[in-house]
């Protein structure tokens, strides 16, 4: 199954970084946080990931160019030219980066993806968020519910979109940025059928509002509710706590 990571946004609210490179690219614990996603679902057998490139989409390019050979012992002979590689120490990933425009929004960033995806359900995630979430457990979840869109749920105050569910984890009711206290919220890590590109139009859909309502209103939105770790990266003071927490050792999502 498919990864697909949206990573093209400008970053405006970390901007201190993001004037140099892409948001996902911005590093904690010396690694861009794109990487800790991906490790994330690389531990659960998830290797195959389509990026949804954007702004300053040739950053993350040149980063798995070289990424291969960065990570191994290599020996050069400069009396022949040749160069061997002593070990490998890289994950089994194939990385497709997709130039999904400068201002496409995020539904049509996912639309321009269809033809990578296929016709057969894909993991769908934000790429500056990290978690501890069950990304096996979320993908059975996603199974059992029969639905077309699975997100899973935070519990935490929050500016991000709200959710109201049913005990049996059927979304009600899908609303963009309340300022409630405590609400369950959209934290990214979804699991969505094919049937989710029929909901977006082009590349001015915003996929939280219309598409999700959308699905939401047919009844095909279900909510993985996870009660661990989660934090989105969206400014400088976050990013700091997530380096912090890299540093001292005490990352819940660094599971590897």
């Amino acid at each position: 199954m498919k990864v697909a990571i949206l990573a093209g946004g400008m970053g405006t609210r970390i901007s201190e970084e993001s004037q140099i490179r892409p948001k996902p690219m911005v590093e904690i614990g010396g690694r861009p946080i794109i990487w800790h996603i991906m490790k994330t679902y690389s531990q659960y057998g998830f290797n195959d990931f389509i990026i949804c490139a954007g702004y300053k989409q040739e950053a993350i390019k040149d980063y798995y160019e070289n990424y291969y050979l960065h990570n191994c012992d290599v020996s050069y002979d400069f009396s022949n030219g040749r160069r061997e590689i002593l070990n490998q120490n890289v994950e089994p990933w194939k990385v497709t980066v997709v130039d999904t425009g400068l201002n496409t929004m995020t539904g049509g960033r996912i639309k321009r993806i269809e033809k990578y995806v296929g016709d057969e359900p894909f993991m769908l995630t934000y790429g500056d968020g990290v978690s501890d979430v069950n990304i096996s457990s979320l993908l059975d979840y996603h199974r059992r519910s029969n639905k077309t869109l699975t997100i899973t749920a935070i519990q935490v105050g929050s500016k991000f979109g709200n959710l109201r569910m049913t005990q049996s984890g059927v979304v009600e009711s899908f609303s963009e940025k309340s300022k409630d206290e405590g609400s369950w919220i959209n934290g990214g890590y979804m699991v969505a059928n094919p049937e989710i590109f029929d909901y977006i139009s082009g590349d001015e859909t915003v996929f939280e509002k219309d598409p999700i309502e959308d699905v939401c209103r047919n009844g095909q939105l279900a909510a993985y509710k996870h009660n661990g770790f989660w934090k989105c990266m969206d400014t400088l003071r976050d990013k700091n706590e997530l380096d912090s927490m890299v540093r001292d050792g005490k990352a819940p999502w660094v599971v590897w």
